[in-house]
């Protein structure tokens, strides 16, 4: 079995300020978002300019910071933030949820893009293939803090770990590595080489919705279940639940993606 490395949360210390891993994976999130733009900016593939790219993203953080951590707050621990409520800006200690957080960037993406004069659906394809490796940043940061472990998992298996955080010495699915690879990283690839050619509009955001929520789904059975506001639960966690929306709403928009460029 192995251990988990116990890193220090704190990447960097400056005087009275501590950088911590967390914060440090989201500034990550946010340059290749930016690198990756740009490059499909150069490739003629991106309805924006760089400097609307900039803009863009200013939107995007702000979604990704607001929804993420609303979401936290509604979705999983809404007791914890009502006993606590100034705990809730206290966003540097983690504790952000990816569908709150997409969430926040419909919204935002939704203000940009009329203020942009573009349609939200261009808006959002243009995007979608440049998201996946900004989560997979995000997870590794988890792994890092030593947070969001699997379930136990069968001491023979190679790569089982010990996540002391958890309160035992039992081994666990490193379930934050089984996210990067695939919501991150293979998520990526589909979508990176799949928009690599025109699409119709919609169908880029329609498969990012089917990619995500089909790999969250998978990974959510080794990961150990949130309680969220339905209780604790091993058959189909709240992760899982609000990822079934996501699959359902990106079949419809490819169906209607591809059927409006056929008429």
């Amino acid at each position: 079995m192995l251990l988990h490395p116990q890193f220090d949360p704190v990447a960097i210390y400056l005087g009275p300020l501590a950088i911590r891993w967390y914060g440090l994976m989201y500034l990550l999130a946010f340059l290749q978002f930016i690198a990756l733009g740009r490059l499909r900016i150069r490739q003629k593939l991106a309805p924006v300019s760089a400097e609307q790219l900039d803009d863009l993203l200013f939107y995007g953080v702000l979604g990704v910071v607001l929804g993420g951590r609303l979401g936290q707050v509604l979705f999983y621990e809404p007791g914890y933030y009502l006993a606590n409520p100034l705990e809730i800006l206290a966003v540097w200690k983690g504790g952000m949820s990816f569908h709150g957080g997409f969430l926040g960037v419909l919204v935002a993406m939704t203000l940009w893009a009329k203020k942009a004069g573009l349609r939200w659906l261009t808006v959002t394809d243009f995007i979608a293939p440049l998201v996946p490796l900004g989560l997979a940043a995000g997870r590794v940061g988890n792994f890092i803090n030593g947070e969001l472990w699997g379930r136990l998992a069968d001491p023979a298996l190679p790569w089982a770990m010990v996540f002391p955080q958890s309160g035992s010495l039992e081994p666990r699915h490193p379930s934050q590595l089984y996210h990067v690879g695939l919501e991150g990283l293979a998520l990526f690839a589909i979508l990176w080489l799949w928009t690599a050619k025109p699409r119709p509009t919609g169908a880029a955001s329609g498969v990012f919705l089917i990619g995500y929520g089909a790999f969250r789904f998978i990974t959510e059975y080794f990961r150990e279940p949130d309680h969220g506001i339905f209780g604790q639960s091993y058959t189909v966690s709240m992760g899982q639940w609000l990822s079934l929306p996501m699959v359902l709403a990106g079949v419809a928009l490819v169906v209607f993606a591809y059927r409006r460029k056929s008429l």
